[in-house]
């Protein structure tokens, strides 16, 4: 895996205050999207080919070609196409957790209809910001946690609770949104305004918010003699974690609370928790997520 050093810049002094014991909703965001709703609407497009490059992109990941015989957190599980690919690479005991209950209820449909008689796989609605919860279900050797501790209000104690949940010798695999400064202060004017609009015009708001930059993005193919490629960006998309474009750009342009961090700050952060990095993947200073994986050493 690749190894990343950076001259620390005292980020693991950032505050995890604020902190939440209970299933309360976070304080700082006049709306909260409602993540759920979208992964209920994304089952329905879930097929073996999906299930396979998610557990695909957990392998290239986590550089591993099972999960034989190990534990795994699924951290914000969403619809629990992630922990489906854990159980089926041979994961012995799979936690799913989520704040939204219909997320929790996704992921109960999508066992039932795909691993129903899978008995080491346990969904249940939790906090990533209520640690005295999370050690109930003890220590994990992978706590997978991708794009969402940037949504629970408190990025930093979310990451931090995840950390602790990690075992020795075990892996963390998060993903968080890139810092881009002022750009992202603007995506979280435009995330407060998609939560604020009724229902039916949302969909109308993410094509015109997501619209022209699709537009640069095919004229550019077309330009460069390539004009297939942005239609395979969208056909071929469930190559990406077996994930849905339309639905990950609606998660996207709604998605609150909403908070963001530079690669270094993440690192810091974890390394002065013990952490070791062993593979780093940026958005290259661009809009979304920069993917990490970190270890615990034995007896860290």
């Amino acid at each position: 895996m690749t190894s990343y050093a950076h001259s620390a810049v005292a980020s693991h002094s950032l505050p995890v205050s604020d902190r939440r014991t209970s299933l309360e909703a976070p304080a700082g965001d006049d709306a909260r999207f409602a993540f759920g709703h979208n992964w209920q609407r994304f089952l329905g497009s879930v097929d073996a080919h999906r299930i396979a490059e998610a557990q695909a992109s957990l392998q290239a990941f986590l550089e591993a070609e099972d999960l034989r015989g190990r534990s795994f957190l699924d951290l914000g599980c969403g619809s629990g196409l992630s922990s489906l690919a854990a159980i089926r690479l041979g994961a012995a005991r799979v936690v799913s957790l989520d704040y939204d209950a219909e997320s929790v209820a996704a992921a109960t449909e999508l066992r039932r209809r795909f691993m129903p008689d899978a008995d080491g796989w346990v969904i249940e609605r939790g906090d990533a910001l209520d640690a005295a919860a999370l050690r109930t279900h003890g220590r994990f050797d992978v706590v997978y946690s991708w794009g969402v501790l940037h949504h629970t209000g408190n990025l930093w104690l979310a990451l931090e609770n995840a950390s602790d949940c990690v075992a020795d010798g075990g892996l963390l695999y998060v993903a968080v949104y890139n810092d881009q400064g002022r750009t992202s202060r603007l995506w979280r004017a435009i995330k407060q305004t998609y939560n604020r609009l009724p229902d039916a015009l949302r969909p109308v708001y993410v094509a015109l918010v997501m619209g022209p930059r699709e537009l640069r993005h095919a004229a550019g193919r077309a330009l460069a003699g390539r004009p297939l490629d942005y239609i395979r960006s969208w056909t071929d998309y469930r190559e990406h974690r077996g994930m849905s474009r339309w639905h990950d750009l609606v998660d996207w342009v709604g998605g609150l609370p909403f908070e963001v961090a530079k690669p270094e700050d993440v690192f810091d952060f974890c390394h002065a928790r013990g952490l070791e990095l062993l593979r780093l993947k940026t958005s290259a200073g661009g809009l979304g997520c920069n993917e990490f994986v970190f270890r615990r050493p034995t007896g860290g």
